[in-house]
């Protein structure tokens, strides 16, 4: 009898699960993105060396869905990053640190939690050459506006809309954790996104609180807290690494595309502000002091040509004024970028890239500026270049 029951149950636990995997799907994926680089100044030296993920971040991921009826669906996405040559775990060895969410998806739109993107990046960011064509290299020195998704957003409950004729909008909010206050850490962020025929337009605002934990400590390296200050997560770039104080990080970005043809020609700006400088429980404080608001604008002009179904070329120009701290006149960067893409199949292309940037004025550091192109060890001298040749696949 026992035994009958025991059979009875596999039977009817087989044909339920038959069932349920008749309406869900799982889909794995991936990118695979490596190839040869040469900084022409890496603190004072050539360096010639392989790195993956540029124009994208090598990866794979699972992401599936089940009908729930009536229009309704649950949803999940979880994408690991990783290192070609080492095989090691990105961002900061998180096990899924480009992404991991669960949610729900109908007619009227998507709510998800988890560890998601902010709508910066989600509007604004596929309208400037580096989410095109370039990637990490041509993004805006040291991405303050984070259009490249150097930051992910932590803690988040994230609502995107249906495309209603071509608009769409939405909202992140994330929580800080962080018991008898709720505003420290806390995220949020709003944008919107239209598309009509050869048009196409992208608008988004972000607020980070304490972003150097929140944020910039938001992957699986986090620097240790000494004496109650926490340590600097905002890497070694000049461009920002004095700005770890923050209290507040405000990002207002906007930019449009339109087609012409075969070619594409676009335009993004940003405003980034570094609000109340020297808070010392955001981050540490560099020596003789800093406060006061740090703005950066980005603004980019950027353009690409389907040369034929196979091959494309893009080109862009970004100029970067930060307004410095102090009473001290900040930083200027001016910073052009070519690219080729040519596709040997649908899923796999070889890709060349050049970035050159020339600096000027005070960094935040307080020191003379010097050229730091996104991604790469910062220059020795206010000039700087990177030259890529990579290939491409995708699963």
């Amino acid at each position: 009898m026992r035994k009958l029951f025991c059979v009875g149950v596999g039977l009817v636990f087989g044909m339920t699960s038959g069932i349920a995997l008749a309406q869900s799907s799982v889909t794995l994926y991936g990118i695979v993105d490596e190839g040869l680089n040469i900084n022409t100044n890496s603190d004072g030296h050539r360096q010639y060396y392989l790195y993956s993920g540029v124009i994208q971040g090598s990866r794979f991921g699972l992401k599936g869905t089940e009908d729930l009826g009536g229009g309704l669906s649950a949803i999940f996405t979880i994408e690991n990053g990783f290192d070609v040559n080492t095989g090691k775990l990105g961002q900061g060895g998180l096990m899924f640190g480009r992404q991991a969410y669960v949610g729900l998806s109908s007619p009227y739109g998507t709510l998800t939690l988890g560890r998601q993107y902010d709508s910066v990046v989600d509007y604004v960011g596929p309208l400037g050459a580096g989410e095109q064509w370039g990637g990490t290299y041509v993004a805006h020195p040291s991405d303050t506006d984070n259009l490249n998704n150097t930051a992910r957003t932590n803690n988040a409950i994230k609502y995107t809309s249906a495309n209603y004729g071509g608009l769409r909008f939405g909202g992140v909010y994330a929580l800080g954790g962080v018991a008898g206050n709720v505003t420290r850490n806390q995220i949020w962020s709003l944008g919107a996104g239209y598309s009509n025929g050869p048009l196409t337009l992208g608008i988004g605002y972000l607020n980070v609180r304490n972003p150097n934990t929140s944020f910039y400590g938001a992957g699986g390296t986090v620097a240790p807290t000494v004496n109650g200050v926490p340590g600097s997560n905002f890497g070694a770039s000049p461009t920002i690494s004095g700005y770890a104080s923050a209290h507040t990080q405000q990002v207002f970005a906007a930019g449009a595309a339109y087609g012409i043809g075969a070619a594409t020609v676009g335009v993004v700006y940003s405003n980034v502000k570094f609000m109340s400088l020297g808070d010392r429980t955001s981050g540490p404080v560099p020596a003789g002091g800093i406060s006061g608001t740090a703005t950066f604008n980005n603004a980019e002009l950027n353009f690409k040509y389907q040369i034929t179904p196979a091959l494309l070329a893009g080109a862009s120009y970004v100029y970067t004024r930060n307004s410095g701290a102090n009473g001290v006149e900040g930083a200027t960067y001016n910073q052009g970028s070519l690219g080729v893409d040519y596709f040997l199949s649908k899923r796999t292309d070889v890709y060349a890239i050049g970035v050159y940037q020339k600096a000027s004025g005070t960094s935040s550091t307080g020191n003379a500026g010097v050229a730091s192109i996104n991604g790469i060890t910062p220059s020795s001298n206010d000039r700087q270049a990177v030259f890529r040749v990579a290939i491409r696949h995708k699963f």
